[in-house]
């Protein structure tokens, strides 16, 4: 296992050279001109040529590249066009947030989807089947901008219960979480009861109702732990969505998180923020799928890694 590792994390160092040459070309496509957002509508141009020439931008977009990626591989990521701070510093302040309202949404999601899937797949085709179905694809069809408008009029206009801006106490999670994660809990169920479906239909299930064992026995004994191994990997990556795609939500309860930061970065055409958050999303979701995929060996002992 040490050695598959070794050999993932080795593969790290080229994906994320080929994101930031990516990146690198896709934020210097997009319209519009960070000097002339950087010094203001009212400059005039020797000033805007001014601000371009301080932010590099006046020179050949290669060396601009190499500029750039040297300064990665030394461990910086630039400075914010619009604030001058240090990228780090700018997505170090946003990140906890965002990492603790994901995990608040998945706890939720993925334990109401399990419950959701595995009682839909032991009852398949009867009611508590299609009343879990029913809000699996109601959580799947349903907008997150408009569940979280809908969830704010009713608990924080009307009813008064809840926070609707900031990120102070447990009860500004509330909101943004169960809008953050209810399309989670929708995909979780329907997966788990299509993987549960299958192993319940396999010979050893058969073999374990014939010995006489508990129905509760060999749903959690003997489905759970193989019916576990897709979803593990829904989940992972269902994870690094949510880590790395929670921009919408952000916006609807202006959450201090990165998501909120990456708009307001593309906004103002925020190069080295832009590139910053991306090469950080394109990390998380390689360090996730490895994560995934030790986890495999856990859940089910026989499998080995080469």
């Amino acid at each position: 296992m040490f050695n598959y590792f070794l050999k993932r994390v080795g593969g790290l160092v080229p994906t994320l050279a080929i994101v930031s040459v990516l990146v690198f070309m896709f934020v210097h496509m997009l319209p519009g001109d960070p000097a002339r957002l950087a010094a203001g509508n009212d400059a005039d141009e020797q000033t805007v040529a001014m601000v371009r020439v301080e932010l590099g931008l006046d020179k050949p977009l290669p060396q601009q590249f190499v500029t750039y990626f040297g300064n990665i591989l030394h461990g910086d990521l630039g400075r914010s066009i619009r604030t001058r701070r240090p990228v780090a510093t700018e997505i170090g302040e946003r990140f906890l947030p965002t990492l603790f309202l994901t995990l608040s949404s998945m706890v939720w999601a993925v334990a109401f989807g399990l419950v959701i899937g595995i009682s839909s797949a032991v009852w398949r085709n009867r009611f508590p089947d299609r009343v879990g179905m029913t809000l699996a694809v109601s959580g799947i069809s349903f907008p997150p901008f408009a569940l979280g408008m809908l969830l704010m009029q009713i608990f924080a206009v009307e009813l008064g219960w809840l926070p609707t801006v900031g990120a102070d106490t447990w009860r500004h999670y509330i909101l943004p979480s169960l809008t953050l994660g209810a399309a989670v809990a929708a995909i979780m169920a329907r997966f788990t009861r299509a993987s549960f479906v299958d192993v319940i239909k396999e010979d050893f299930v058969r073999t374990a109702r014939a010995k006489g064992l508990s129905e509760r026995v060999v749903v959690f004994k003997h489905c759970l732990r193989n019916a576990l191994i897709p979803v593990v990997t829904m989940m992972g990556l269902q994870f690094g969505f949510l880590l790395g795609g929670s921009i919408v939500v952000e916006a609807v309860f202006n959450w201090p998180g990165v998501g909120r930061l990456l708009v307001d970065a593309v906004t103002q055409r925020d190069y080295p923020v832009i590139q910053a958050l991306v090469l950080m999303f394109s990390c998380e979701f390689i360090l996730i799928n490895l994560a995934v995929d030790l986890l495999y060996g856990v859940i089910n002992p026989t499998i080995r890694y080469r």
